[in-house]
C-alpha cells in the first residue's frame, strides 16, 4: 500500500482512496510504538504517518504532553475564542435505512417537515439566544426535503443569520452551486465509516451508495462552497482506522481545493430510537487523544464538538483543541418552539443553554463568539 501522501495531484478523491486498504491502515496504526510517537511529537510539522502514531494505542501515555501542545497551537491560531453554532432541524422525513439513526425509514415515528411559519418560529427563538451561525439538518428525502426545499428554507432565514451551513443528503455539483448562490456557506458531509462494512450500516436508500457519498466533498469543492466539514461516526467501526481515513481525505481536499475552509467533527454514537449499540466504543481518553492528534496535525483546522458529549468532557476539550461548539441544541424538527415526543435523531448529553455555555467559557478565560463570517463577504 502506498502511504506517501505528500504530492497529491488534483483529481477525484476516490482515485486516491482506491489505493488504500482499511485493514492495512488499521494494522499499521496498531504497529506503532513509543519511538514512533516520540518522533512525531518532536516534529514541528507533522504528516499522516505522524498522525497515525499519535492516534495509536502507543500514544496513550503521552496524552498530557499532546494536550499541552494542542492547547498552545490552538491559542496561537484561534486565540481564546470558541465559536457557538446551533442546529436547526427542518425535517425528519427519511427514505434511508441507517442502523444508528433515529430518523431511519423503519422507525415508526411521526414525520415532520417544517413550514415557513414553523421555521420562523424556530428562528425567533435562536435569534433571542444570540445565534448568528445555524446548521440546517434534514433526513434523506430528496423529493420533500431536497434542494428545492432547502432553497426555500435558506430564503426564509437568510436575513437573520450571518452564516448558514447544512448537514443534509449528498447532492450534485449543480445543486450545491444553486445553494451557494442562495446563501449557503458550508456543508457538513460525514462518510460515517470508510471501512468495508459500510453497507452493513447503510443497507437501503440513497445513503447506501458509498461512492456517491465519498465523492461529495469533491463536488462541494468544485461548487465553491466556503467550508466543508468532514468526520466519521465514532463507534461503528475501528475509530483509529476511520479517523486516519478522515485525515487522509482532509489532506487530499486541502491540496486540491486550497481556497476552501475545512472542519472536523467528532460525533460519537448516541442512543436513539431503534438503533444499534456501538460495536467499537470510544472512551473519553481516546476521544481526547484523537482531538489532540488532529490539532497536532494541523494548527489551522477548525475542530467542532456537539452536544452529543457531556458538559464535563466539553469543558475540558475546549482547552486542548476544540474551536467550535453547539449549545442548547434540539435534534427534532420544531424542537425549539414546541415539545414533541419521539422526533429526535439522537439524544443529546450536554443540555445546557447557550447562555450557560457562554458563561462557562467566560469563567475559564474564553470568549464565546456567535459570528465569525460576514455575509457581505459572500
Amino acid at each position: 500500500m502506498n502511504l506517501k501522501h505528500s504530492s497529491f495531484e488534483p483529481g477525484e478523491f476516490s482515485e486516491a482512496f482506491a489505493k488504500q486498504n482499511f485493514s492495512e491502515v488499521r494494522e499499521l496504526i496498531y504497529s506503532k510504538n513509543k519511538n514512533d510517537v516520540e518522533r512525531a511529537l518532536a516534529k514541528k510539522k507533522r504528516d499522516l504517518s505522524d498522525f497515525m502514531a499519535l492516534i495509536s494505542p502507543a500514544a496513550a501515555p503521552y496524552l498530557e504532553q499532546m494536550a499541552q501542545e494542542a492547547q498552545s497551537l490552538t491559542q496561537k491560531r484561534f486565540g481564546k475564542t470558541i465559536q457557538l453554532y446551533i442546529p436547526l432541524y427542518l425535517s425528519n422525513e427519511c427514505l434511508s435505512s441507517c442502523t444508528y439513526c433515529g430518523f431511519r425509514k423503519e422507525n415508526e415515528i411521526p414525520r415532520v417537515r417544517l413550514t415557513k411559519e414553523e421555521v420562523l418560529k424556530e428562528v425567533e427563538i435562536l435569534k433571542s439566544w444570540g445565534y448568528e451561525s445555524v446548521l440546517l439538518v434534514t433526513g434523506d428525502m430528496n423529493k420533500k426535503a431536497g434542494r428545492d426545499y432547502l432553497l426555500e428554507a435558506i430564503s426564509w432565514i437568510r436575513p437573520y443569520f450571518a452564516q448558514i451551513s447544512a448537514e443534509v443528503q449528498p447532492m450534485d455539483q449543480a445543486d450545491y452551486e444553486l445553494l451557494r448562490a442562495a446563501g449557503l456557506n458550508g456543508v457538513m458531509i460525514y462518510q460515517e465509516t470508510y471501512g468495508p462494512n459500510y453497507k452493513e450500516f447503510h443497507y437501503k436508500g440513497s445513503k447506501s451508495n458509498f461512492n456517491y457519498r465519498l465523492q461529495t466533498p469533491d463536488r462541494l469543492g468544485k461548487a465553491g462552497i466556503h467550508k466543508i466539514g468532514l468526520g466519521c461516526l465514532l463507534g461503528i467501526e475501528d475509530w483509529r482506522a476511520d479517523s486516519w481515513m478522515v485525515a487522509f481525505h482532509l489532506e487530499f481536499l486541502k491540496k486540491t481545493y486550497w481556497r476552501t475552509k475545512f472542519s472536523i467533527s467528532f460525533p460519537r454514537l448516541r442512543p436513539a430510537e431503534g438503533v444499534l449499540e456501538p460495536g467499537h466504543p470510544v472512551n473519553d481518553k481516546e476521544l481526547a487523544q484523537l482531538i489532540c492528534a488532529y490539532r497536532l496535525l494541523d494548527e489551522n483546522l477548525e475542530l467542532s464538538l456537539s452536544t452529543r458529549e457531556s458538559s464535563e468532557f466539553r469543558d475540558h476539550a475546549i482547552h486542548f483543541g476544540i474551536t467550535s461548539l453547539s449549545a442548547g441544541s434540539k435534534t427534532d424538527p420544531g424542537g425549539y418552539a414546541s415539545e414533541k415526543e419521539n422526533l429526535e435523531q439522537f439524544s443529546i448529553d450536554d443540555d445546557r443553554s447557550a447562555f450557560a455555555v457562554a458563561s462557562k467559557l467566560k469563567s475559564q478565560g474564553l470568549e464565546a463568539v456567535f459570528k465569525d463570517w460576514e455575509k457581505s463577504f459572500g
